[in-house]
């Protein structure tokens, strides 16, 4: 009777603690070291930004610096369908930072080791690579997809860096144009917040209704502006002018000098136009 053939166990993923899965990292497929990644899915309350569903977004740590945003989509394509990556020097919550600038105006980043979120198209893909045997490493360069290093990656960097002035000028009006869009936006926008807030002949601002779940808006400096002006006339208003013999008094030095400085200003004027008028022949 021939002896039974021994069932080889099939490679588990590697859990620790704080639910992170290990994930072997080989550069080159004759490689022999190898770089974890620790990756989980990513679930944070205070997430409010669209750009990372909790369903879909998968947290990756200690991501090293050969790998950027193009290789990381490629090695964790091979789980599903890759959406979106976004590489940051710390974790935080996503933010908004204005308009997006090209790569010339901006600063260099900075090297060495990041973290990323990663946004799948189906929510499935982030317990498949969750899942992954953590003995079998993902290859990052590979003769289909080459990554250069050392001499030739700052070669590489060396040629990028130089500008073609078609493609700056292409960028420059690009930028142009969406600023002259935002600032049309904006002046569009205070001008219907002026006319919203304007006081009729008695001082009186009308409210309308806006549309139906529409918070209401901070006032804006105008309309700050605006009360303002109107607590410093209701203070005039109830002042007492020339009540007290002192007031009286003062008011008279006041508008005394003020005459003064009127005289000085018209005797100069008068000499200026004296002097335009003399004849000079030579």
């Amino acid at each position: 009777m021939a002896p039974p053939k021994k069932k080889h166990a099939s490679s588990q993923p590697c859990i620790i603690p704080g639910g992170f899965a290990v994930l072997s990292l080989q550069f080159g497929s004759d490689s022999v070291a190898q770089h974890q990644l620790y990756v989980k899915e990513h679930k944070v309350r205070a997430e409010k930004s669209s750009r990372r569903p909790l369903d879909r977004t998968l947290f990756v740590l200690n991501i090293p610096p050969y790998c950027p945003e193009g290789v990381v989509k490629e090695l964790f394509s091979q789980f599903g369908s890759v959406q979106s990556v976004e590489l940051r020097d710390h974790p935080g919550s996503f933010q908004e930072s204005g308009p997006k600038l090209s790569r010339f105006f901006k600063p260099a980043a900075k090297q060495g080791f990041k973290v990323g979120y990663i946004v799948f198209h189906n929510s499935s893909t982030i317990k498949a690579a969750k899942s992954h045997p953590h003995d079998v490493p993902l290859v990052v360069s590979t003769e289909q997809r080459p990554v250069r290093t050392g001499v030739q990656k700052w070669i590489q960097a060396y040629t990028e860096s130089f500008i073609q002035p078609d493609k700056l000028q292409q960028m420059v009006d690009s930028f142009m144009e969406n600023y002259d869009k935002r600032k049309e936006e904006e002046a569009e926008r205070q001008k219907k917040e002026a006319e919203q807030q304007q006081e009729d002949e008695e001082g009186w601002v009308k409210v309308t209704r806006g549309p139906k779940g529409t918070k209401a808006r901070p006032h804006s400096e105008a309309a700050n502006k605006k009360a303002l002006q109107k607590e410093i006339r209701k203070k005039k208003r109830k002042e007492l002018l020339n009540f007290y013999t002192w007031q009286h008094r003062n008011t008279q030095k006041e508008h005394i000098a003020e005459l003064r400085k009127k005289f000085e200003e018209d005797k100069q004027r008068i000499a200026l136009l004296r002097a335009q008028r003399k004849f000079k022949p030579y």
